[in-house]
């Protein structure tokens, strides 16, 4: 019988990768899952800042008498589409998550570390969907709308790690500079978990709720803007601190080469970030924004993988000859 796996057709093969897995497919499909939580996570945010978070006003049903979207008085049906559309979009990503977990459960040898590193993709999706759940019991309330966001955030992580493992060993980690520089790593990726958190602030706070009948924090959001513009001057100078350290200790060149990306997506963050304030926030800046913030986590998370390496694990070692002949 013909596998998938056998088929002449790169596509499909690359698509049925998950049954015959390979470090490179593990990779790719763990890639994949990075794209489709980042992608979902800013499709999110089109939901918002199009006033279509009541879309679907209900949950799990789109309507209470419908899962998917019918005419609702009260709802517009484009408002409706673009929510209903952005519920979908779980679908893929769970199905993306379920193939890493195939894939790593099929690794010859299988790795513990890869399989539950991938478990937490369809963990965390069904945990995300029911938290979804909340966000429109709630009526987008901005807390349990921005930990939607922050929960989409540790689940780009989780795939990036996977990423990273599946083209590593599973030896104890080693690093690859100073390690002071290390820790400088792991410090800048604490700062921009913590602007990632400032920015939900922001966003709970400014003038894209969702939905007209959303509540929103209690703030000035002048005042939060700014903090939220300290925080980010912040990562931009540990970014540029690791960038020179690394430079000048001679570090390997893709861990440099990470942390000048970092800060160049850092450099057009700001630039939109402060074109959007001085535009009175408009809607596809915001957008572009929420984008731009999963870039800046998903390169920090880059960062802090180059800075070590982890070598096959060693295999153990059998009984040597002249054992063996005194075992006999």
């Amino acid at each position: 019988m013909k596998l998938p796996t056998d088929h002449p057709h790169p596509f499909v093969r690359r698509l049925f990768s998950f049954w015959a897995p390979t470090e490179r497919s593990m990779r790719g499909w763990a890639m994949a899952s990075v794209v489709v939580n980042a992608g979902i996570t800013v499709t999110g945010a089109g939901v918002r800042v199009t006033g279509s978070g009541l879309g679907c006003p209900t949950w799990p049903r789109c309507t209470p008498d419908s899962f998917i979207p019918v005419a609702h008085p009260e709802v517009s049906p484009l408002n409706m589409a673009v929510e209903f559309g952005n519920r979908l979009l779980t679908f893929l990503v769970l199905a993306v998550g379920v193939a890493c977990v195939l894939s790593a459960l099929r690794m010859t040898p299988r790795r513990r570390s890869l399989v539950l590193l991938a478990w937490l993709q369809p963990v965390g999706i069904v945990a995300q969907a029911l938290w979804g759940g909340l966000v429109v019991n709630t009526m987008l309330n901005p807390f349990t709308v921005g930990t939607h966001f922050l929960i989409s955030s540790g689940l780009i992580a989780a795939c990036w790690v996977l990423y990273a493992r599946a083209g590593e060993g599973d030896a104890p980690a080693r690093r690859v500079t100073h390690r002071d520089i290390r820790r400088l790593g792991h410090v800048l990726l604490a700062a921009v978990f913590v602007l990632l958190v400032a920015g939900v602030v922001v966003s709970g706070t400014g003038p894209h709720s969702g939905d007209v009948m959303a509540s929103r924090f209690d703030l000035d959001i002048e005042a939060v803007a700014r903090i939220h513009a300290d925080i980010a001057y912040v990562v931009v100078g540990l970014t540029f601190a690791l960038a020179f350290a690394l430079h000048v200790n001679n570090a390997p060149r893709p861990a440099r080469r990470a942390a000048l990306a970092l800060f160049a997506v850092e450099l057009a963050q700001g630039v939109i970030g402060y074109t959007q304030y001085f535009l009175a926030v408009p809607a596809m800046l915001v957008l572009l924004h929420v984008l731009g913030s999963t870039l800046v986590w998903i390169a920090a998370l880059r960062v802090v993988t180059s800075l070590r390496t982890r070598a096959p694990e060693a295999a153990s070692a059998g009984p040597s000859p002249t054992a063996a002949h005194a075992a006999v």
